[in-house]
């Protein structure tokens, strides 16, 4: 991170969570210069940066202040409580219903889940895919089944190793993509008619799994600020036979919230003393903004309940669908077993690719960039919603990942809005498509991760419009 870039993401950083407030006065340039130890040019330009973000505004003789536009944060506490235990879960026609019609390429895709594709090294992948095809000889194919290539296994665990994390290469499986081991592990350790504790309001392919797999939802609340609601989710494990527990505790969907460190520490403790195991869905971790690197629940497990999933599709490269497993030793043969029987192997040609890439092809240099790029976007998206959105608006503003989780006022109904958008070339994610019971009437979720060009000013322009008009 440039040295500006440092300045910009500690300023944003102090407005995002409220440390300056709309319409305080900035330190000078030279106060500024004095207390950060840089020279004028480096200020002027992460001040410029700001104001080009919409947090800062210049006024003449007088100097820097924060915008007025600056967005109401999501409060702590409001998600409310589950009425019952446990409910059996019929979400998929509403997510097909979604998810298909926002495929026309000539829409804004702010209820996309993918990142934007323009953000990745294509050309870079594709020396890879390359070199792979040409070097791969006819025992790859082999040496590719189940737990997968070892050379790509090998560099995952030199990754978790970084981050301070026990991972035998022979612990790790390769999958299509992170949905897939997600979706294995909760097989391998459920029967149909199990409950499983998961977050409220949840990963819409959660849902879809425990339907898939007859499964019933244990719904925990998830807060804004601090993510699962420990204390709730203890209360839930005495009362009920709770077989797993499926979990984001980094940059979640959709609310982008991150548990703190020890709070995943405490999550994986009391996981534990109940003996029911972490389904760790940690796709989106390595897209921390700043220095400090966001550590998953896996890092605190001592007594292998953690089953920790993961992937490149959010990161590098969605269209290969390499994701992985890191598998304690007790679920190691089950989940390799129901690999086998469900999909037998991953792509030969993807694995090999990826793991020359992460070799050769830069990955952390390109994560720095992508990471900065979210950051800054992130802001440029508050902006406009703070600009276009009615004032009655909150919106959490995560530290990481490219989602924004967006309370609007009580009279929007978001499938309402989605469909009157939709109708005009903007995709958002509404939000009772991330809940068992359709709930969350008024929340959406936008994504954030296309550049800010003409065409998403327009949609969040169009957004305000409608609802607008909805409150007439």
């Amino acid at each position: 991170m440039k040295r500006y870039e440092k300045l910009v993401h500690d300023i944003s950083t102090a407005i995002r969570s409220g440390v300056l407030a709309p319409g305080e006065k900035l330190p000078s340039v030279r106060q500024a210069c004095l207390h950060h130890k840089l020279s004028p040019a480096t200020v002027f330009r992460a001040y410029y940066e700001l104001e080009n973000l919409g947090l800062i505004r210049a006024q003449p003789k007088s100097g820097y202040y924060v915008s007025n536009h600056a967005i109401k944060q999501l409060a702590s506490k409001s998600t409310p409580m589950p009425e019952q235990e446990s409910t059996e879960v019929t979400i998929s026609d509403l997510v097909f219903s979604i998810l298909g019609s926002i495929k026309n390429p000539d829409t804004v895709p702010l209820g996309s889940a993918f990142p934007w594709p323009g953000l990745f090294p294509l050309e870079r992948l594709s020396r890879s895919l390359a070199h792979a095809t040409r070097d791969m000889g006819p025992a790859a194919i082999v040496e590719s089944l189940p737990p997968g290539n070892h050379d790509l296994r090998r560099q995952i665990a030199r990754r978790y190793l970084m981050q301070g994390i026990e991972a035998d290469v022979d612990s790790i499986l390769i999958t299509n993509g992170a949905f897939e081991a997600l979706n294995l592990c909760l097989e391998a350790v459920t029967q149909p008619g199990d409950l499983v504790a998961i977050e409220s309001p949840a990963f819409y392919g959660c849902l879809q799994a425990l339907e898939r797999l007859q499964l019933k939802a244990v719904e925990i609340p998830v807060d804004p600020i601090h993510g699962m609601d420990l204390d709730y989710l203890e209360k839930m494990l005495e009362k009920a036979p709770i077989r797993a527990c499926w979990s984001m505790t980094s940059f979640q969907n959709p609310m982008g919230v991150s548990m703190p460190a020890e709070r995943k520490q405490a999550l994986v403790a009391l996981l534990t003393r109940y003996q029911v195991p972490l389904i760790e869905d940690d796709v989106y971790g390595e897209l921390y903004f700043g220095m400090q690197e966001h550590r998953p629940a896996k890092a605190y497990d001592q007594a292998g309940y953690v089953m920790h999933c993961s992937s490149f599709s959010k990161t590098l490269a969605p269209g290969y669908r390499i994701g992985w497993a890191l598998l304690p030793r007790r679920f190691e043969r089950e989940v390799e077993r129901l690999k086998v029987i469900t999909s037998l192997s991953t792509s030969t040609i993807a694995q090999a690719a990826m793991a020359d890439f992460l070799q050769h092809g830069g990955y952390d240099r390109h994560l720095r960039k992508l990471r900065t790029k979210f950051e800054l976007q992130q802001h440029q998206y508050l902006h406009l919603i703070a600009q276009y959105f009615p004032a009655e608006t909150q919106v959490t503003q995560p530290h990481g990942g490219y989602f924004l989780w967006v309370a609007l006022p009580e009279h929007v109904d978001a499938l309402a809005l989605f469909q009157q958008a939709l109708a005009q070339g903007v995709s958002i994610a509404p939000g009772p498509m991330f809940s068992v019971r359709h709930q969350c009437h008024h929340c959406i979720r936008i994504n954030y991760s296309k550049p800010v060009d003409a065409p998403v000013e327009q949609a969040f322009r169009t957004l305000g419009r409608l609802m607008d008009v909805m409150r007439s």
